[in-house]
């Protein structure tokens, strides 16, 4: 049964701009939070929004891709261009990005309150916005647990010591991390991924996953370690693999009723089988993400295929 308490993304809407060797141009509706909300949404979440768009071509697409899942989207009022990123895909459909985004995010009012906040990526370290979406992740925390997805995207991280106390910021402030291998490759050159999640659990979280693209994922509790491997998937592309991953894994919190403040501390002491559960969950929604173009995470039904339960 779904929990469904509001649950509220903070962050960035980009458009990704797909370019692929000799294709036109293909225009995606992106941003990692706004995929994740939009992962939420597909599978039957009330999910909104809070983020920036442009009175663009560029920014109705985005609303309307987001209002097509249902997606509540709340802005600002900003009238800046939507934030744009070149994505170039690689022979194994690998991204990598190219970006064109500022993110200015002034203080608007969050009602009604929220049973989970997530926050993450550009939207968690580009100043000024960033300021302004903590302010929302820490007022929210009386009401809500709280996720994070530092989404390491160098280019826009500025000065690296700078970036990496950011980023320690917002871990502290959550209850729920995950990272990719490749994150903490660049926060933490040389250090094994694993060190570095339980490190960051002596900070504030339950759990801090680890997705290590083909060789799956890690979940690190006070409990120990928990390792699941990825599924056997023809990749068209790895845009919004992470996003459909963190989306999976807040469904089946929500399912396990250990989202929202009053569920916390039975977050803070969950057993190795309901993360393990979370994982499969996480797993078989980026694995469908990754068998078809652009970031269209599943619906319920799809995941239930995907995780055999149909």
């Amino acid at each position: 049964m779904l929990d469904h308490s509001e649950l509220l993304v903070v962050g960035e809407c980009v458009a990704d701009i797909v370019r692929l060797p000799d294709q036109e141009d293909r225009v995606h509706p992106g941003g990692s939070p706004a995929n994740v909300a939009y992962g939420l949404a597909r599978l039957g979440h009330r999910a909104t929004l809070l983020t920036q768009l442009g009175p663009d071509g560029n920014g109705r697409l985005i609303r309307e891709h987001l209002a097509s899942a249902g997606v509540t989207v709340r802005t600002d009022g900003a009238t800046a261009a939507t934030p744009s990123a070149a994505v170039t895909l690689d022979g194994d459909g690998k991204a990598t990005y190219a970006f064109d985004i500022s993110w200015t995010l002034a203080p608007v009012a969050v009602e009604p309150a929220p049973g989970h906040v997530h926050t993450g990526s550009i939207g968690a370290v580009v100043q000024p916005g960033a300021a302004t979406a903590l302010d929302v992740v820490r007022a929210a925390r009386a009401t809500a647990t709280v996720s994070y997805d530092p989404n390491v995207r160098p280019d826009l991280m500025g000065d690296h010591e700078a970036a990496v106390r950011r980023v320690e910021e917002c871990v502290q402030l959550s209850d729920l991390v995950k990272a990719s291998d490749e994150d903490l490759a660049w926060l933490y050159p040389g250090e094994e991924p694993e060190k570095v999640a339980a490190r960051w659990l002596e900070h504030g979280p339950a759990v801090v996953l680890v997705t290590r693209g083909g060789d799956g994922a890690l979940a690190v509790l006070p409990g120990g370690r928990i390792t699941v491997a990825a599924a056997s998937v023809d990749v068209v592309d790895t845009v919004g693999a992470g996003d459909a991953f963190m989306s999976g894994t807040l469904h089946a919190l929500a399912a396990h009723g250990l989202l929202g403040a009053g569920a916390r501390k039975r977050l803070h002491t969950v057993d190795r089988d309901t993360v393990t559960d979370a994982l499969r969950h996480a797993m078989a929604s980026a694995a469908v993400t990754v068998s078809r173009a652009g970031a269209n995470p599943p619906d319920a039904a799809e995941l239930r295929e995907a995780l055999g339960l149909n």
